[in-house]
């Protein structure tokens, strides 16, 4: 009796494992880093500063985007990889210099010390490769120190 259940386990472990020793690259599928074709284009959103802490002197800018992940990876490699990986281009009223976000995971930029009066601040989705794929341009009013409430 004990030889039959023996050989009855022994019958039901090789079964399972031959069922489960399918292959990673058997699976549907694909993992989430593998460059896939035809891609959907990434896109970019850009909300307008939140009124509040403008009102305060400090530009707060949400912004989210789809079919693309903003991480801190750089190099040809890093372009490869699906969904696409890059980072943000971030630049104040047309600064010959900028600055590349690379995710804080808050979605939005922060940007304090502008002088009241009208700015722009551009933001551009790049590869890790510094290659633009689109980007958005929000302008407001930073107000005078004395007239907002406080």
């Amino acid at each position: 009796m004990l030889i039959k259940m023996l050989a009855a386990a022994a019958a039901a472990i090789v079964l399972t494992t031959s069922a489960l020793a399918q292959g990673a690259g058997e699976v549907s599928n694909p993992p989430p880093f593998f460059p896939i074709k035809d891609e959907p284009a990434p896109k970019l959103i850009v909300d307008l500063p939140l009124p509040g802490p403008l009102a305060r002197g400090a530009v707060l800018i949400p912004y989210r985007t789809e079919n693309f992940r903003i991480l801190p990876v750089f190099g040809a490699a890093a372009s490869n990889v699906s969904p696409r990986v890059g980072h943000l281009h971030v630049t104040v009223d047309d600064a010959p210099w900028r600055w590349a976000d690379t995710g804080s995971g808050t979605n939005t930029i922060v940007v304090v010390g502008l002088p009241p009066g009208h700015h722009k601040v551009k933001l551009e989705l790049a590869s890790p490769e510094h290659h633009v794929f689109t980007g958005q341009t929000v302008t407001f009013t930073v107000p005078e120190a004395g007239s907002h409430p406080h």
